[in-house]
């Protein structure tokens, strides 16, 4: 190995590092005196009890775990949107679970923890999965209510879901194993089944204290709303359970005996591991994210048996397009090639940029994955389109407007990586949040922006500087480098793939070693949604 392969592998490695520590932190939740008061409580914590639901020594695949990281400083914070999700086995079957963390502000709902819940049940319902909800939240964060509960994406889309999954047969289990108050009540009961559990359950409309100031009327909780009145008087739960673990059991006997629908019909076979060292990963990505490398290296270490059949190779070779199995299942790959290319006139391309012929080889290779029913993968390390005059007279808008075209009508189930930049429109015609992936993740090496920081820092500077000089002002070169820095650094800020994953942008951020894992899992969930529509190809007719 190389002097720069040992300096890519140590940043990466302290990358992976801060990432590990970063996640750590958060699955403690409120903290380990707030996990201690749930204990006393007979109570286990969220992730505790979803420990206990997914089969013994399954893979759990964590959804937005950083979610609301670095948010909401002012009251304290709200580690992972104060609720755990992800999808988990429960006697082989993969289930939606979305468990509330009330050792987080009692499991108050923040804007960020309504955004968690509503993509939880988009991933259930775009993959028809069975959703449980694990139930223990004191309701709306009061402070911030009107950020939680009038709009369309806001708290009141989560019933509205509810209704939609019963309608369409999608499987809904909830236990309420705490506090399940106000309009956050109507979320167990619009599900097919609800369980409850004795003392730690209960579930009204409105408390002891607010019936008390509406109509006079002094009672407690366990008259109110408690086990005994909702399993025994009221008929609003069908199951009463003695504790959490009896409940979580019940909810696993229940799952076991859910009859079995159609499959997707993605194709799968035996898994193999890659040839070439997954490690080596660690040393390929360059630290310095302008460096040039080959997206090849990154893809054998990722596919099963180091293969990847690459289509159109000697076109468009901004972009790698291929066939490649993972975990066994049959992808189409789309990459961004990062290395410096030359085209059919012999002419030399940058990396990481997409032009006219690499954005026609993709839109024909997903077209052609659509109609082969194989799941695409979509691995980012892209700058954006090719601009300037060449470009513009080659008609690279009518060649990007194809791609963006093709990846937005695709039919089959998208997953994306980010594993370097995802800049401008580039983000879009890859297959970025606002384009449906059915789970996009992020490597800790990933960017997010409309362009990288030292270009926005430039352009923010050239804007602050002209606006300066139309007042009279006068600047000096070293006031405009330290300017400069400012600018630049705040935006970096922003770009950063914590930024990002606090804000649901992306899934996760995930070590380099998850990554075939995750997207195995992701496929696996999208084989339980058939495809009902046909890919329509649009303006790639033209």
């Amino acid at each position: 190995m190389n002097i720069e392969f040992n300096k890519n592998e140590d940043v990466f490695r302290q990358l992976s590092f801060q990432l590990k520590t970063r996640l750590q932190k958060v699955k403690l939740g409120g903290g380990e005196k707030k996990i201690e008061e749930q204990h006393e409580k007979g109570k286990l914590t969220a992730r505790e009890r979803i420990k206990k639901l997914i089969d013994k020594d399954s893979q759990f695949l964590e959804i937005a775990a950083l979610a609301g990281e670095g948010m909401y400083s002012e009251v304290g914070g709200c580690p992972s949107a104060g609720v755990v999700t992800g999808i988990g086995y429960i006697h082989g079957r993969l289930c939606m679970i979305v468990a509330n963390d009330a050792t987080v502000k009692a499991g108050a709902w923040f804007p960020i923890t309504a955004k968690k819940n509503l993509r939880a049940q988009e991933i259930a319902m775009e993959n028809r999965l069975p959703i449980i909800y694990l139930v223990d939240s004191a309701g709306v964060f009061l402070p911030m209510q009107d950020e939680v509960f009038p709009d369309k994406e806001h708290f009141g889309r989560i019933f509205r879901n509810n209704a939609i999954m019963s309608s369409s047969g999608i499987v809904q289990i909830s236990a309420i194993m705490g506090s399940c108050v106000a309009g956050g009540a109507y979320l167990p009961i619009m599900s097919d089944e609800a369980l409850i559990v004795e003392n730690t359950g209960s579930i009204y409309l409105a408390g002891p204290y607010l019936v008390k100031a509406a109509i006079g009327e002094t009672v407690d909780n366990e008259t109110l709303g408690g086990a005994s009145t909702h399993s025994e008087i009221s008929g609003v739960t069908d199951y009463k359970c003695a504790n959490d673990e009896e409940c979580l059991e019940k909810i696993r006997s229940i799952i076991s005996k859910i009859g079995h629908s159609d499959k997707a019909g993605f194709d799968r076979v035996e898994p193999k591991p890659p040839t070439k060292d997954s490690d080596e990963i660690y040393g390929i990505l360059p630290a310095d994210r302008v460096k040039p490398y080959d997206m090849r290296e990154i893809i054998e270490r990722l596919v099963d048996n180091s293969e990847f059949e690459e289509y159109k190779e000697l076109y468009g070779k901004t972009i790698l397009c291929g066939l490649a199995r993972i975990d066994g299942w049959s992808v189409g790959i789309v990459a961004n090639q990062r290395k410096m290319v030359k085209n059919k006139k012999d002419e030399m391309q940058m990396g990481g940029v997409i032009y006219s012929d690499s954005a026609d080889k993709a839109a024909r290779f997903i077209m052609n994955c659509n109609q082969k029913k194989i799941p695409l993968l979509f691995i980012q390390d892209v700058t954006g389109f090719m601009v300037g005059t060449r470009s513009e007279h080659g008609g690279i808008i009518k060649d990007g407007a194809k791609m963006v075209n093709a990846v937005a009508n695709s039919v089959v189930p998208k997953f994306t990586l980010i594993i370097g930049n995802s800049f401008g429109a580039g983000n879009y015609a890859m297959c970025g949040k606002a384009y449906d992936p059915r789970l996009i993740f992020a490597w800790p090496t990933a960017q997010l922006g409309v362009m990288s920081g030292a270009s926005a820092g430039k352009t923010l500077l050239q804007i602050k500087v002209s606006s300066m000089k139309a007042k009279g002002q006068t600047i000096t070169p070293e006031e405009e480098k330290k300017i400069l820095e400012e600018i630049t650094s705040q935006y970096n800020e922003k770009l950063s793939p914590y930024y990002a994953a606090s804000r649901i942008w992306v899934d996760g951020i995930i070590d380099p070693k998850e990554t075939r894992k995750s997207i195995s899992i992701g496929i696996e969930a999208a084989n339980n949604a058939p495809i009902e529509k046909k890919f329509n190809p649009g303006i790639l007719q033209t």
